[in-house]
């Protein structure tokens, strides 16, 4: 799997606080060239919030660009959309075994051990940090930083996205490091959030980590 450089998550609870609709986020950002897009929904699924999701992967389909679910199996599998897990999510070989093998399964480790334990799973690309210091999550594990990200890139032949706390002014140094791809939450939504602010910024953030 070939991961782009920047990795867009839509975090709900984010979007909501700055009265920004999913569907207008996930569509500016497909307008301004995103090549995968994630749902990051970390409370209950409702009607509404599912409604919402499958106006994205309409907006997906039409861009031919892969939509990630993250936590969730069984929504990502409602969806026909990829799915990444966390350390305390349904185990990847079960998650396997419910989407099916033409899935695209992400997986987070925050460690060395981790990481390469991770070797072993049946996932298409893994995911480390925090990078940095981070706001989008609840107890957070410990920051790996950019030196143990450079330490730890050996342990792994898998693509490997890095996430937490990853700005426009540190994306930079997090690739340099040897991540594929950065994953980017915050600072991909303007606090004036509109269609118009995140394709820009989303641009600004294309001409930051240009190869």
């Amino acid at each position: 799997m070939t991961l782009p450089r920047l990795y867009p998550i839509l975090d709900s609870a984010l979007l909501e606080a700055r009265r920004c609709p999913l569907e207008i986020a996930a569509a500016a950002m497909l307008e301004a060239g995103a090549r995968i897009l994630q749902i990051r929904h970390k409370m209950p699924w409702t009607r509404e919030i599912f409604e919402q999701a499958r106006r994205v992967v309409r907006l997906c389909e039409q861009a031919a660009v892969p939509l990630i679910v993250n936590d969730r199996a069984d929504v990502a599998l409602l969806l026909n959309a990829g799915l990444h897990l966390g350390q305390d999510d349904l185990p990847p070989q079960d998650a396997r075994r419910l989407v099916g093998a033409a899935t695209c399964i992400g997986y987070s480790t925050h460690n060395a051990a981790q990481l390469e334990a991770a070797a072993h799973e049946p996932v298409d690309y893994l995911a480390i940090g925090p990078i940095f210091a981070t706001q989008s999550k609840h107890n957070p594990d410990p920051v790996v930083g950019v030196d143990r990200l450079r330490a730890w890139r050996s342990l792994t032949a898998r693509p490997l996205v890095a996430i937490g706390g990853i700005t426009r002014e540190n994306a930079p140094a997090v690739l340099a490091a040897g991540a594929d791809s950065v994953a980017v939450i915050g600072d991909l939504v303007p606090a004036d959030c509109s269609a118009a602010s995140i394709t820009e910024r989303f641009r600004e953030w294309q001409h930051r980590i240009a190869q």
